[in-house]
């Protein structure tokens, strides 16, 4: 218990935490400058689990239930308890690992991320082959699951989704007619989205089977499956010329081993005068490595890749990056709501998986809410072109068509009944 028990007393340096150890044994951490958040461990082994590696005990110890946050509380509220403690002095040299095990975990990373043909497929399955009605319970009606776009605070995630694709939209500056490219299509709601404003032709593909079934399923069912194609195929495998691709929450599982081949291969697949747009989690400082626990529960193979990492790459390629979009808080929001309705169809969530399940789940959106409002963070929108007079002169446009293509739609009036005193201003 030592051990953690100093790691936390780094750690907390405001607010109070409460700890009470398998044996009754209570310690206190913190100035008591707040309500404390209250936390048990409930075997001999947990306190030693977890100060011995904090990035993968503390999830497994939560996931085992050998970590338990006391009502009325729960591991969102202590993982963004702990997270508003990263200005705090020493925090960081404190909690993050010595230099042996950060290079070793850089190390597997990099080769867990090297994501060759049959580890990408694997490593998509793991992560979207899990039963359709688990993203039906958490995911908004169109099943979007990247970040939601937040115009201004507290709009419900409806909203914040439909315009997320009204700014991604705009970005790619689409003409009636064209054909699109959607690697990582996901469940196929940009597809749609593009098709039903634009009239292009859109073909989608993944990695996922169920993802791809669910794609054509509702293709056939909407009458557009002439229009919006889907197919189970690794972009490398793609042929053929597009007017634009995108790519929306997909690069993080490339890996960076394999971003030249992507930058090459979609330059190859891009007209002349065609764009490119892509959407993704990053960093926003230098390049590092995902966490261990994340890559083991969450996204194996997966990276969340440094601005100059992604730029460097395509450059390399032949691309001109003509646009950066840093979206900084939106993410945070996004994932409170994920959160929130998993924990509202908790018992349902149980039973498809079971109890540990669930909590690894809660873990995972608390954790990722954590890192994107109080960590570094956050997502990249990047456009990128073979000429540079493939779009307009000014962004004017970019703001213009995302305007009229939110006029256009019919949108959820109603917000979030719930508040969360520590959300940010989310105005951009």
């Amino acid at each position: 218990m030592w051990l953690l028990e100093k790691m936390l007393h780094r750690l907390v340096r405001s607010g109070q935490l409460v700890l009470t150890d398998h044996d009754g044994k209570v310690y206190h951490f913190g100035d008591g400058s707040s309500e404390p958040y209250r936390i048990r461990l409930t075997d001999k082994g947990a306190a030693f689990h977890i100060a011995k590696d904090p990035r993968v005990g503390a999830g497994e110890a939560y996931m085992d239930g050998r970590l338990v946050v006391e009502p009325p509380h729960d591991i969102r509220d202590f993982l963004l308890f702990l997270g508003s403690q990263s200005d705090q002095p020493k925090q960081d040299q404190f909690a993050a690992p010595g230099p042996w095990r950060r290079f070793a975990n850089r190390l597997v990373a990099k080769i867990d991320s090297f994501n060759g043909r049959r580890a990408a497929r694997r490593n998509a399955e793991h992560t979207y082959n899990l039963t359709r009605r688990l993203y039906e319970l958490f995911l908004d009606e169109d099943r979007q699951y990247t970040m939601g776009y937040y115009r201004e605070p507290g709009v419900c995630l409806e909203q914040a989704q439909l315009d997320k694709k009204a700014h991604i939209a705009a970005k790619l500056y689409l003409k009636p007619g064209m054909k699109v490219l959607d690697i990582g299509c996901g469940w196929g709601g940009l597809a749609f989205y593009l098709h039903r404003h634009y009239g292009v032709d859109v073909l989608g593909v993944a990695l996922a089977p169920d993802q791809i079934e669910f794609c054509k399923e509702r293709a056939e069912a909407e009458g557009v499956s002439d229009h919006v194609k889907f197919a189970l195929m690794d972009y490398r495998d793609v042929e053929g010329e597009f007017d634009r691709i995108s790519s929306v929450g997909l690069l993080e599982h490339v890996g960076t081993p394999q971003y030249p081949a992507f930058f090459e291969h979609t330059h190859r697949l891009l007209k002349p005068d065609g764009v490119m747009f892509s959407h993704c989690c990053g960093r926003a400082n230098t390049p590092g490595s995902t966490d261990p626990w994340t890559r083991k529960y969450i996204f194996p193979g997966g990276y969340i890749p440094a601005l100059s990492e992604l730029v460097s790459q395509a450059e390399k390629a032949g691309w001109q990056v003509m646009d950066v979009e840093a979206m900084r808080f939106h993410y945070a929001p996004t994932l409170a709501e994920w959160y929130h309705r998993t924990v509202m169809h908790r018992d349902e969530i149980v039973e498809l998986y079971d109890e540990r399940f669930f909590r690894m789940w809660q873990f995972y959106l608390a954790a990722a809410e954590q890192s994107f409002r109080y960590g570094r963070l956050v997502n990249w929108q990047i456009q990128y072109v073979k000429r540079r007079d493939a779009i307009p002169m000014t962004s004017d446009y970019i703001v213009e068509e995302s305007a009229r293509l939110r006029a256009a739609d019919t949108a959820p009036t109603w917000r979030f009944a719930r508040t969360d005193s520590r959300d940010p201003e989310m105005i951009d």
